[in-house]
């Protein structure tokens, strides 16, 4: 995939989208800058949560905003790599804690 192509498209969508909807665009800008403004967090640390993140929603656009954000706040490789691990991880254990609903209902079945 080229993902500069990629997010340069994913950036003209949002332009249109917020043409047409802009309070939508805002809201989202408003959340996605809420961060920021508290100052607990570096901007290369929200960058790597942000990339786990996509990670487990799946979100292409996502990886390729802040795989560049990353890189631009001064992120590596290999702590990118650290953050996707506990991306892996994340996935893993909400499979795991989910497994255990499934069987708790399967045991709660109705057996008739």
């Amino acid at each position: 995939m080229d993902w500069n192509a990629n997010r340069s498209h994913l950036m003209g969508g949002v332009g249109k989208l917020a043409q047409l909807s802009p309070d939508t665009v805002q809201g989202y800008l408003t959340a996605s800058g809420a961060g920021k403004k508290t100052g607990h967090l570096d901007e290369k640390t929200r960058q790597l949560i942000s990339l786990a993140v996509a990670v487990t929603t799946r979100c292409d656009g996502c990886l390729s905003v802040h795989s560049n954000e990353a890189l631009k706040a001064g992120a590596t490789r290999e702590e990118v790599a650290e953050a996707l691990g506990v991306a892996v991880a994340m996935n893993a254990g909400a499979a795991l804690v989910y497994s255990t609903r499934a069987l708790e209902a399967f045991d709660n079945a109705d057996k008739s």
